[in-house]
């Protein structure tokens, strides 16, 4: 894994969470990273019609 692998594409916090949507450069595809206190989760991002949500500008394919 590439030492500046992953992106964040966007940040949202309130009180103890944070939502983060990640975006692997390598691949393009983008997850959302939900943390609040100790735990915490990781999940793609899926569109309409389940399949995942690829960045495809500015990252290699």
């Amino acid at each position: 894994m590439a030492k500046d692998r992953f992106e964040i594409k966007d940040k949202t916090s309130r009180l103890f969470a944070e939502a983060l949507v990640v975006v692997d450069k390598e691949t393009g595809v983008n997850y959302l990273f939900f943390h609040r206190g100790y735990g915490g989760g990781l999940t793609p991002l899926l569109d309409s019609d389940g399949k995942p949500i690829i960045t495809k500008d500015g990252y290699k394919k």
